[in-house]
């Protein structure tokens, strides 16, 4: 993997995000509340070999790139440091992951993640990976600290699966989130339960979905290898990034305007209505490493 550290300018974030196209992608605001104010550092990093052409996963390069995306996000000498700040060995620690089975959180990442925080210090006691339990779960029961991981793929309700609407399987009632294509989604990260316990969130870019007809869609047509893990504390600013690459890949295909349909509006209102970061990509720190060949943003 190429150490290569590049700094998206906004001129060049905005070739794809800028004006009707950032509303087309994650939707318009739908109020008259601003986004959070601040700068989000996201750290997008690919690796060209970490899939191989036989769709397996190289377990020891994605727990790399994993390291490497942490590292930079917290600007620290070095992985381990950088973990330290996700976790202390104090913490009781959920993975918050995804089991869906067409596209789910790869399992070389969430041993990844587990593997670094007991490294930090946490008892492996302390530490579990969960989807659709989460509920029952005693350790999430007891959590103090939530990473949260995902892959990206279109979604016929909400406009895209995301990291913030990962979180839906921590409430009893999932359905009531779906109204307006998911837009009260936000508001699942301000229960009382999970406010401010989310200390990582990671997108995986493996190889995303960016097409599907009707609820789980899935075609091995509409992947893609691009090899990427997008990394940031900021849901809103993580999602918006991986939401503006997947709709260039979408243009893209089709050789025309596509937009993802419904429109992911959750992301934006996720920031303006929720105050949970920001998706302007003016506001976003945005650093690439590693493969930068069809990066897409």
């Amino acid at each position: 993997m190429s150490g290569n550290v590049k700094r998206i300018s906004r001129r060049s974030f905005f070739k794809i995000g800028s004006g009707a196209a950032v509303a087309g992608v994650i939707g318009a605001a739908a109020d008259a509340e601003e986004a959070a104010p601040g700068t989000s550092r996201v750290v997008l990093i690919r690796d060209k070999d970490v899939v191989g052409g036989d769709g397996v996963i190289d377990g020891e390069r994605l727990h790399e790139m994993l390291n490497s995306a942490v590292q930079e996000l917290f600007r620290t000498e070095s992985s381990s440091d950088a973990w330290q700040q996700v976790v202390s060995p104090e913490d009781v620690v959920g993975v918050k992951t995804n089991v869906w089975r067409s596209l789910r959180t790869p399992k070389p990442l969430e041993e990844a993640i587990r593997t670094e925080v007991i490294g930090v210090g946490v008892s492996p006691e302390d530490v579990a990976v969960d989807d659709r339990g989460v509920r029952t779960n005693e350790v999430f029961q007891r959590a103090t600290a939530l990473i949260n991981t995902r892959p990206l793929r279109i979604h016929n309700w909400s406009g895209l699966g995301t990291c913030l609407k990962n979180l839906i399987m921590f409430v009893p009632r999932p359905p009531e989130y779906h109204d307006d294509s998911c837009a009260p989604l936000g508001a699942i990260w301000k229960l009382p339960e999970l406010e401010g316990k989310v200390k990582l969130n990671i997108l995986v870019m493996l190889t995303p979905q960016f097409h599907g007809v009707g609820p789980h869609s899935f075609s091995k047509e509409y992947i893609w290898p691009y090899g990427g893990l997008i990394v940031g504390v900021d849901p809103v600013a993580v999602d918006a990034t991986g939401a503006r690459i997947l709709q260039a890949k979408r243009d893209l295909y089709f050789g025309q305007p596509s937009p993802i349909s419904p429109p992911a509006h959750h992301i934006e209102l996720a920031g303006s209505r929720y105050g949970l970061g920001v998706s302007d990509p003016d506001s976003i720190d945005l650093v690439t490493l590693g493969w930068e060949d069809d990066v897409l943003i």
